[in-house]
């Protein structure tokens, strides 16, 4: 068996991180039922939309904010690991507006392949981003699998009037994106050995980071809408707010953020996840991109699986200088510039725009 030093995580699974998400158009058909669901006044959002989280009214103006995510190494430092794996399952509850109480863990382990110690160190890793988030990794679940799986069950509270979805955007609203896009490609770039120096370190800084402003933009009632963008891409957790919402969209390109200007190079090298493609496949029926730009590129980019992404916000005008502050107070001022509109329906129902 290896020492733990020379064990790459990665090498043991197929997929990787939010990557490994099935792809939306093949969920469609895994959730189809034609059996009822139960009466239950309570339960605020469930699986009949497509949000992040299920949320129950524990009547007295609180709910209890409920989701799970785990998935297979993105990287190949155990320890990093169970910090980007938890931090990811952490977000739904701040994309619901929510404040986040308690979690479990979810781990799938090839007891005969890996040594147990690398299995501890996840674990230590998902207990420091528990810490982080003010809560305690309270117990979990292990069985013996042919590949490394790890995640979290969490649950979060948050105040009946401060919860934000996915599908409540509307015509007007602002967009705006608190982490970087090119997680999927940074990370595939770095398993075929191209990426360079520079940008070793980007995607798991990146994913680390707890999407903490959630909670407090969930007290911002200008705030209609928010999501987090995960495996579908920015396009596929942005075409869910618009068809939850009725509406369509419009992406300024030049304004997205990217994590790296290497990105295009790797590209060029065929450094694009097997997930772009899927999720491409899924919704790019519904795109438009302006002929003034690289289309493949957009593709790529644009439909990236994502790790632990940012939060898609959708603000009224009016709340536009409230949200820019609460970035600036919160670190995020590279964030400031909007990314996008929402818009009344439209043939399409999202239009990539130079700007």
């Amino acid at each position: 068996m290896k020492k733990n030093h020379e064990i790459k995580l990665t090498s043991y699974s197929h997929g990787a991180g939010c990557g490994c998400k099935i792809s939306p158009q093949v969920l469609d058909k895994i959730l189809k039922s034609n059996l009822s669901r139960p009466d239950n006044k309570n339960l605020l959002v469930g699986n009949n939309s497509k949000d992040d989280a299920a949320v129950y009214d524990l009547g007295n103006g609180t709910a209890l904010i409920s989701t799970t995510d785990f998935f297979m190494p993105i990287v190949d430092d155990p320890f990093e690991f169970g910090k980007i794996a938890s931090a990811n399952a952490i977000s739904d509850v701040y994309a619901m507006g929510g404040r986040p109480v308690l979690a479990i863990a979810i781990l799938g382990w090839p007891v005969n392949v890996l040594p147990a110690e690398v299995a501890q160190q996840v674990i230590e890793g998902a207990r420091s981003i528990c810490n982080e988030a003010g809560i305690s990794l309270a117990g979990g679940h292990s069985i013996d699998t042919p590949e490394p799986i790890f995640g979290l069950a969490v649950n979060g509270l948050v105040k009946i009037s401060s919860i934000k979805q996915n599908n409540t955007a509307k015509a007007g609203d602002v967009l705006y994106l608190t982490k970087k896009l090119g997680v999927g490609i940074l990370t595939t770039a770095e398993k075929k050995g191209i990426l360079s120096t520079n940008d070793k370190t980007l995607a798991a800084d990146q994913m680390k980071k707890l999407n903490k402003i959630g909670e407090p933009i969930g007290e911002m009632p200008s705030v209609n809408a928010v999501t987090d963008v995960t495996g579908f891409g920015l396009l596929g957790h942005l075409s869910e707010m618009c068809e939850g919402s009725n509406l369509s969209a419009e992406l300024f390109y030049n304004n997205i953020p990217f994590l790296s200007e290497n990105l295009k190079k790797y590209i060029l090298q065929k450094s694009i996840p097997g997930g772009t493609n899927r999720n491409w496949e899924s919704y790019g029926g519904k795109v438009f991109i302006n002929d003034t730009l690289d289309k493949e590129e957009v593709k790529a980019l644009l439909a990236d699986p994502q790790t632990s992404g940012g939060l898609l916000i959708s603000v009224s005008p009016g709340g536009q200088k409230e949200l820019e502050e609460l970035f600036k107070k919160n670190g995020l001022e590279d964030f400031v510039q909007p990314i996008g509109v929402m818009k009344e329906q439209a043939s399409k129902q999202i239009c990539v725009l130079n700007s």
